[in-house]
């Protein structure tokens, strides 16, 4: 019998698979067994109410996909009374998604989930930061630090900090995040990016550009997983490009302790599932026991610093 379990700080999940935020909701309990997931990992909320970014909010590119949801939210009040019950009829870890515009709100919005029922907070700090000029939170280390200390002083809850892939400083900012309080990091959020309509001339998204997720994207995403595994001494949550269990396993041997999945939810919504069992089974065949022998097991011995942490190709 192969043992999926994995930790995550305290945290202990019966298996390393997750949804990533904004790719699940309570629909999918009518289609899969939301009990079979490791974690659970609501669409990201914030204090007030929004209705999101302007239509077209997806297009595919190249076989990945381009989103500018913009991340509507029905609020806090409707997310405690209504969302935090529905989970809590499962025998699976819920985190709970939040985004803010500033240190403080993101602060507020924190200190109000951290009620039963939540086991940790992943702190979507790619979002914009008005404080600095629209840049998010992510992209330096010093608003990293800033934002994460004080979600640190508004909850006992542990704290997932989901970084950027718009950043050149990407171990600088996961140091930080480590450094103020953060006792996971999610490896990534997507990358900004942009289409245009050669007919029409027009961007083919209503706000111009938008996040790049799905295969395209694994690569990046996979290099600051390895990056952030060997520069931090908490767990790295892989996330990005996720559709195949051979993605699964080069995410877990690059260091990653579990991975968050979502594009390809869009196209399967069974698609968590599907990868569970795939897991087990390409563990079973390769006679691995327990799946902690494969996190971080990547065979680098010969490659030189210079090699392992530069941010681009020369």
């Amino acid at each position: 019998m192969v043992n999926l379990k994995t930790k995550i700080g305290e945290l202990i999940l019966k298996n390393p698979i997750m949804p990533a935020s904004g790719t699940f909701s309570e629909d999918l309990a009518e289609v899969l067994d939301l009990n079979k997931l490791g974690a659970h990992v609501t669409k990201t909320i914030t204090e007030e109410k929004r209705c999101g970014n302007p239509s077209p909010r997806v297009c595919e590119v190249s076989g990945s996909m381009l989103n500018s949801i913009g991340i509507p939210s029905k609020g806090i009040e409707y997310f405690i009374d209504t969302v935090i019950p529905f989970y809590s009829q499962y025998n699976v870890p819920l985190i709970v998604s939040i985004s803010a515009q500033t240190s403080d709100g993101f602060a507020r919005i924190c200190e109000r989930v951290s009620v039963p029922g939540v086991d940790a907070i992943e702190v979507n700090i790619s979002c914009p930061n008005i404080e600095e000029d629209g840049k998010a939170f992510a992209m330096r280390p010093s608003t990293t630090q800033s934002v994460m200390t004080k979600l640190r002083s508004a909850t006992d809850l542990p704290l997932w900090a989901k970084l950027s892939p718009n950043t050149g400083e990407t171990i600088e900012v996961a140091m930080a995040a480590e450094e103020s309080g953060a006792d996971a990091l999610v490896v990534s959020n997507t990358m900004l990016s942009m289409a245009i309509d050669i007919h029409s001339r027009k961007p083919k998204l209503g706000n111009l550009m938008g996040g790049l997720s799905g295969p395209s994207l694994k690569p990046i995403a996979l290099r600051m997983a390895y990056q952030c595994a060997k520069s931090v001494s908490i767990p790295i949550i892989g996330c990005g490009g996720i559709s195949t269990v051979e993605d699964i396993i080069e995410y877990l041997i690059a260091g990653a302790t579990a991975i968050q999945v979502g594009t390809a939810t869009f196209i399967n919504p069974n698609a968590m599932v599907t990868l569970l069992a795939d897991l087990e089974n390409f563990l079973q065949k390769q006679n691995i026991q327990n799946i902690s022998d494969l996190i971080g097991s990547v065979r680098d011995e010969d490659a030189t610093d210079d090699v392992v942490f530069m941010e681009t190709a020369p």
